[in-house]
């Protein structure tokens, strides 16, 4: 079962979207240096469709996406949630996971996503605004069924001259 800590409105988990950002507990990966180490601890309340759709329906219309931050201890239940919304709210919003694990389950359906990252934090390589990354967050596109890595949205570049 899914329990979520916190939610909150962003806007750099996924370029150029307006995201609802839910946290996840109970992740399995304890990542060294891990920003919300917090995460790890088996907290929250219940995440299933009844508390996505009360979220979903308190949004404003400036919401795009909605990421799941997490869930990697219930992989099945973060694909169904993302089905869910595909579903109940056809073309309303995109939806993201971000995973720690270094690449998901074969098993997983990329096409119930619109944004994948994947990739444990590795604080020596920094994290997705870091060139030296190895976290990578691809675009699914569903109409050609290819996967685009956009890692590089995240890295800022400066010409000032």
């Amino acid at each position: 079962m899914l329990k979520y800590v916190n939610t909150g409105i962003v806007f750099q988990e996924i370029p150029n979207e307006t995201t609802l950002s839910i946290n996840i507990s109970g992740c399995p990966n304890h990542c060294p240096g891990c920003h919300s180490a917090y995460l790890a601890e088996d907290i929250g309340m219940p995440l299933n469709e009844e508390t996505l759709d009360q979220m979903i329906s308190s949004l404003d219309q400036n919401v795009t996406c909605i990421s799941l931050m997490g869930g990697d201890n219930d992989v099945e239940a973060v694909q169904h949630l993302a089905e869910h919304i595909h579903q109940r709210y056809t073309g309303r919003y995109k939806v993201a996971w971000y995973s720690g694990k270094i690449r998901l389950p074969k098993w997983v359906d990329r096409n119930k996503f619109d944004y994948l990252k994947v990739g444990p934090y590795i604080a020596h390589l920094g994290p997705l605004t870091h060139q030296t990354t190895n976290q990578r967050l691809y675009r699914i596109h569903h109409e050609d069924e290819t996967i685009e890595d956009i890692t590089y949205l995240f890295w800022k570049t400066h010409n000032f001259t």
